[in-house]
């Protein structure tokens, strides 16, 4: 329902709001399978369940979780984080998401036909 985040990033007051906006554009353009919602009081991509989630009070850069990010099969370096579960993904300046945009792409692919194998 893009509409409910359409709304929320319009009230959304933050300096990295135009980072978030960049890697909400990617994440959903990189598989027709994404959507998103709003959960947790953040923007949330999903496919089959959760995928990622913003952490919008962060201000020195865009922070997207992936709730299982450790059972995403791949390698993508940009995933930090040495939580049984989850991993993030940090993006500091639009040129970061340009940069890392190749990678988050793949990322997500992977993580929608994960779901679909399973």
């Amino acid at each position: 329902m893009a509409n409910e985040v359409d709304a929320w990033m319009a009230t959304y007051d933050n300096p990295m709001k135009p980072v978030v906006e960049a890697v909400r554009r990617v994440v959903l353009t990189a598989d027709p399978r994404i959507g998103e919602t709003i959960k947790w009081k953040a923007p949330t991509f999903t496919y089959k369940g959760n995928l990622a989630s913003f952490f919008p009070r962060a201000k020195a850069h865009a922070s997207l979780m992936f709730h299982t990010g450790a059972s995403i099969a791949g390698d993508f370096p940009s995933l930090e984080g040495g939580e049984a579960v989850s991993r993030f993904m940090k993006f500091a300046s639009l040129d970061e998401v340009t940069a890392k945009a190749p990678e988050l792409q793949r990322l997500v692919r992977a993580w929608c036909d994960q779901r679909d194998a399973g």
